[in-house]
């Protein structure tokens, strides 16, 4: 009742639900994308995007900004503005703050780290000397010792044909150094799947019996891929239904209530699932493999110029605390189309473990 009521009272005043941490009107030139959420020690939250479309420097040198909150997210200060980081998510590690990506569309793979919060970091260390390499703010697990992170092989030419990989260096080791770091052999999308024609923007996942798993988006089906990440790369096993699976995910474990959650915008019914993104819901699975929508977060009627996509989200607590990139009205006539944000918004979940069938 208190989302429908914010969600009705946000529709009223053209504005968009939740606190704005950022935006950015269409006429720029530059859309609101790649959001990432972290919790630092301090309970204060940090929060970053990058900007695409045709103003951007997407495609030579992406650009991220950095923002944080030291009053559980009603309140947001720009920290900082890098060079050569897209695609990007933050990770707290061993007392510092990571944010990991690729240097622009389809571009080198990069890490930066910072000491003070999100204040200052250092310069992009590349871990890679070649380019074409695709991700999104995808989660990392530590697993044996070791960090891991899902990336994708773009090759060049047209949008599509993505090979998974996964990345992975010794949680102690100095996570800036290329050295530190081991790919998987890439992992075409599999010419015998029975459904779909790509995948990307894999989610690293331990799995119920501890098999570690990559789960990956699929192009424009209700459905993910589940590969299992093995000594000599991966092994594809099969496609799972999924709810919202055409659109990027965030999948993460919560020992509590011992499922899996995740933030997804389900399209059911819909003859391209992959453009619908004005639901943004809560899902969540015992074993990775079987998904219940538990509860829609935000809606709005209109699926054409207005989405809550890409949400990055961390459990504090009770709840959970997410970060959208959300198109919708503004002053200067919204959004141009869904896709296109114009807005990065900030968004509690309250009492997440409540909803239906959830053990309290």
């Amino acid at each position: 009742m208190v989302a429908l009521v914010l969600m009705v009272a946000a529709l009223a005043a053209g504005v968009p639900p939740g606190v704005v941490i950022d935006h950015e009107p269409a006429a720029a030139g530059r859309y609101i994308g790649s959001p990432s959420l972290a919790i630092l020690r301090d309970g204060s939250y940090v929060a970053s995007h990058d900007f695409f479309g045709p103003a951007s420097n997407q495609s030579v040198s992406g650009v991220t900004r950095i923002f944080r909150s030291e009053d559980r997210g009603r309140t947001w200060q720009h920290l900082a503005e890098l060079k050569d980081q897209f695609w990007s998510n933050l990770f707290f590690c061993r007392g510092a703050l990571y944010l990991m990506g690729t240097s622009c569309e389809y571009g080198r793979i990069v890490i930066r780290r910072s000491t003070d919060g999100g204040q200052t970091w250092t310069g992009p260390s590349f871990l890679t000397s070649e380019p074409n390499y695709h991700t999104a703010p995808v989660p990392l697990v530590v697993y044996k010792g070791r960090v891991w992170r899902a990336f994708e092989h773009h090759r060049p030419g047209a949008w599509g044909f993505f090979s998974a990989l996964v990345l992975s260096a010794p949680e102690k080791a100095d996570l800036l150094d290329a050295q530190s770091w081991t790919m998987t052999q890439p992992l075409p999308f599999p010419a015998d799947a029975p459904e779909g024609r790509h995948w990307l923007e894999g989610n690293v996942v331990i799995g119920p019996r501890g098999e570690l798993l990559d789960i990956l988006r699929v192009d424009n089906i209700e459905k993910a891929a589940l590969t299992r990440v093995e000594s000599n790369g991966l092994r594809f096993e099969g496609m799972i239904a999924f709810p919202g699976g055409a659109k990027k995910f965030t999948i993460r474990y919560d020992r509590k209530s011992r499922l899996y959650w995740a933030l997804t915008n389900p399209a059911p019914g819909t003859a391209n699932p992959a453009s619908v993104r004005n639901t943004l819901a809560l899902i969540s699975s015992p074993d990775v493999r079987h998904w219940e929508v538990r509860k829609t977060i935000l809606t709005h009627p209109d699926s054409l110029r207005h989405a809550f996509q890409y949400a990055d989200w961390q459990f504090d607590g009770r709840d959970l605390v997410v970060v959208s990139r959300t198109a919708f009205e503004d002053e200067g006539g919204g959004a141009p189309r869904a896709h296109d944000a114009n807005f990065l918004t900030f968004h509690r979940v309250e009492r997440f473990r409540e909803t239906r069938g959830s053990p309290q």
